[in-house]
This record gives structure tokens, C-alpha cells and sequence, in this order.
């Protein structure tokens, strides 16, 4: 089967990723994923939700957004106290992936608030947000981290798509039109170490087998081994021995 794009079937589209994308936010990036592009910043504000006060434990908590323009036709702009649901979802999504490799008692008593903005889409944009936010998530806590302490970030985390297409082959990291005929579509979160945050698979089309799913798996790893090479070399020798420090 030839892809949309003439991909390989375990191919990614090219990855673009680059932190230090803002000057105002503690840590940025911008990460492309083909066609899609985010921009990924984190904030980090002295004051935690009213269920942490007093108890010495931060937050990490995420905001999705697809820029009007990022679509077309156009999309509403998320505005005031109306989120649509798929936004939510999302957000939610980024939000636990991030916590998931974070030690929340060493942020303190913090809220890092992570903003992504889709200004282009063609598939992939939540996979592609929490890549780069991770990057973001990284440089912000360089600012208050103290020498001797535990740094915040335990572990590299990073999604990619993976799916099943209208022609029955499975292939990796679906642009907007495989994904709009796939007769399955799986997001897979995943940490440095290997193991899963959350995988978000659906039969698009028609059901599937635990073969299928093992299969997506294994290719989806192998993709976000990929992703973590170049968090890796986004934060450079400057951050990446940060993770998972003690002391």
C-alpha cells in the first residue's frame, strides 16, 4: 500500500523540535510533526489548587487550543468559559502524561501551566503536544531547581500515533487524511523506561484483534524511542542530565 504521504508503513513524518521558542514563558518549544505544528510553553505560577495549599505539593496542569486558522474550514475560537470537548479531552490527556513522570512534592508549591496551541493541523496534535510540552516541562523547572535537590522530572515521556489503515496494513504517526480512513486509530503514551501511560485506541471502522493492538504497540515504541532522541537533543547537554536527578 502506498501511503498519503509515501511513507513506510513504520515511518514517521519528519520531526521538527526546538525549545527556547518564546522569550516569556520559563520554558517553550515548537515541534512539528510533518505538517502538524504546535507551540508547547510552560508557566510556572507560586500558587496551587485550594485541595494542595499547606501540603508542599505542586500541580501540572495543561490548556489545548487549535488556533482558528490551524484548520480548514476554520475553527471557533476557544473563548471564555466555552472549551469544546475534544479540547478538554486533550488537555486532560496532556496534563496526566506529564504528571506521570514528574515528582509533584519537588516542584513545591507550584502550578506549571502548560500551553499548547495548534497554529497548523494534519493529524497527530495531541501525540504532538505532549512531545513538546515535555521539552517546555523540562526548561521551566531548570528556573527554580536548587543543586542537592530531587529535579521535578523523573523520566522522558512522549506519544505518537499508530493505526490500522483503510487498506488493513498498520502504520505509524497518521497524517490527518490516514487517519480520517483508518479502520483503526491508537495514541500511545509512553516514558522513557517503557512503560505506558495511556493508550487511547478505537475501531474506527470496524473492530480488531489483540494481535492488532500488540502489533500497533511494538510499532509505536519503536517511534517514541525515536521521539526521545530528540527531546534529548532539543534540551542538550545543558538539561537532558537533569532528568531524573537526585541531588
Amino acid at each position: 500500500m502506498a501511503r498519503y504521504d509515501k511513507r513506510k508503513a513504520d515511518e514517521m513524518r519528519e520531526v521538527f523540535l526546538e525549545r527556547r521558542f518564546q522569550m516569556h514563558p520559563a520554558g517553550s518549544a515548537i515541534i512539528e510533526f510533518g505538517n502538524t505544528k504546535v507551540i508547547c510553553a510552560a508557566t510556572v505560577e507560586d500558587r496551587v489548587p485550594f485541595f494542595l495549599k499547606g501540603s508542599g505539593t505542586g500541580w501540572i496542569t495543561a490548556e489545548y487550543s487549535l488556533l482558528p486558522s490551524s484548520t480548514s474550514p476554520r475553527v471557533p475560537r476557544d473563548t471564555g468559559n466555552r472549551v469544546n470537548a475534544r479540547s478538554l479531552e486533550i488537555q486532560r490527556l496532556i496534563s496526566r502524561s506529564l504528571r506521570a513522570v514528574t515528582d509533584l512534592s519537588a516542584i513545591g508549591e507550584r502550578t506549571i501551566m502548560i500551553d499548547c496551541d495548534v497554529i497548523q493541523a494534519d493529524g497527530g496534535t495531541r501525540t504532538a503536544s505532549i512531545t513538546g510540552a515535555f521539552v517546555a516541562l523540562v526548561e521551566a523547572c531548570e528556573t527554580f531547581y536548587e543543586v542537592g535537590n530531587v529535579f521535578p522530572v523523573k523520566d522522558f515521556v512522549a506519544a505518537v500515533s499508530a493505526g490500522i489503515s483503510g487498506d488493513g496494513e498498520k502504520i505509524l504517526d497518521l497524517c490527518y487524511e490516514e487517519d480520517s480512513n483508518a479502520i483503526a486509530d491508537c495514541n500511545v503514551v509512553m516514558t522513557g523506561a517503557g512503560e505506558l501511560v495511556e493508550v487511547q485506541i478505537t475501531g474506527e471502522k470496524k473492530s480488531f484483534t489483540r494481535a492488532d493492538l500488540n502489533e500497533l504497540l511494538d510499532m509505536a515504541e519503536v517511534g517514541i524511542k525515536d521521539l526521545i532522541d530528540l527531546q534529548k537533543d532539543a534540551l542538550g547537554r545543558e538539561l537532558v542530565w537533569r532528568v531524573g536527578r537526585i541531588g
